[in-house]
């Protein structure tokens, strides 16, 4: 497995050794990562390995049963999910979960925190423009690509410091996709930190600073996006390229 050296005063975000069960099922085996502040690190894998589960243990929504996550230094450990989010962790869920009969403008401002009034209706409509058109649609009258900005939208309401998204590209075209990777780029270099899943691996890694691998509950792989692009035998090997 490749590794780099990680600066702990740097990290937003230290996952170490966690274990999580789903019942008798043992998901996660003793997964580790970090993710340094304003950096954008991508979690790959194949359907099923535990990326979701991931997600999950970070944000509270699924116990751990060992090891500790701190953010920014802090343990957060099963903290429940909404002390989680009021620290500055957001989430964009796997499937959008957006609510299906409010609005576009009802769907941004049921979760608006004013933090540090770094976001508002008129910031998220200027980086997604598609969603000041349909303010006043219902989300189920929106497409993928629509509901999609909109789960990243609300999410931004919340004033995170660190953004959880969990399979961000699923179900979305060539088009959107590109303009996704661009949202990430711009709100690296504004300063975010981004701790992303995903299966898709040239979307993960024209978006990101660093990469992980995770096959059945353990990561199997870590390096720069570029190596990884260019290993042929793990793409092979753990994500079926």
């Amino acid at each position: 497995m490749r590794s780099i050296l990680v600066e702990q005063d740097k990290a937003m975000l230290h996952v170490e050794d966690i274990h999580t069960y789903y019942g008798g099922n043992y998901v996660l085996q003793g997964v580790s990562l970090t993710v340094d502040s304003g950096s954008v690190v991508a979690m790959l894998g194949r359907n099923g390995v535990g990326k979701t589960t991931l997600i999950r243990s970070i944000i509270g929504l699924t116990p751990i049963r060992n090891g500790r996550v701190l953010y920014e230094g802090a343990d957060i450990t099963n903290l429940p999910s909404h002390k989680i989010a009021r620290k500055g962790i957001g989430l964009v869920p796997q499937g959008r979960r957006i609510f299906s009969s409010l609005t576009v403008k009802e769907n941004l401002t049921i979760g608006t925190r004013n933090k540090g009034h770094r976001w508002n209706l008129e910031k998220v409509f200027s980086l997604f423009p598609r969603l000041k058109e349909r303010i006043h649609h219902r989300g189920k009258e929106l497409s993928g690509g629509e509901q999609q900005m909109l789960a990243f939208g609300r999410c931004l309401m919340t004033e995170p410091d660190l953004l959880l998204m969990d399979e961000p590209s699923e179900g979305l075209g060539p088009i959107i996709l590109k303009e996704l990777a661009r949202i990430i780029r711009q709100l690296r270099e504004e300063g975010h930190s981004i701790l992303l899943t995903e299966q898709n691996l040239f979307f993960a890694l024209g978006a990101t600073d660093y990469a992980y691998v995770m096959s059945k509950g353990k990561i199997v792989y870590q390096s720069l996006p570029e190596e990884l692009l260019h290993d042929e035998a793990s793409k092979h090997r753990f994500l079926g390229i």
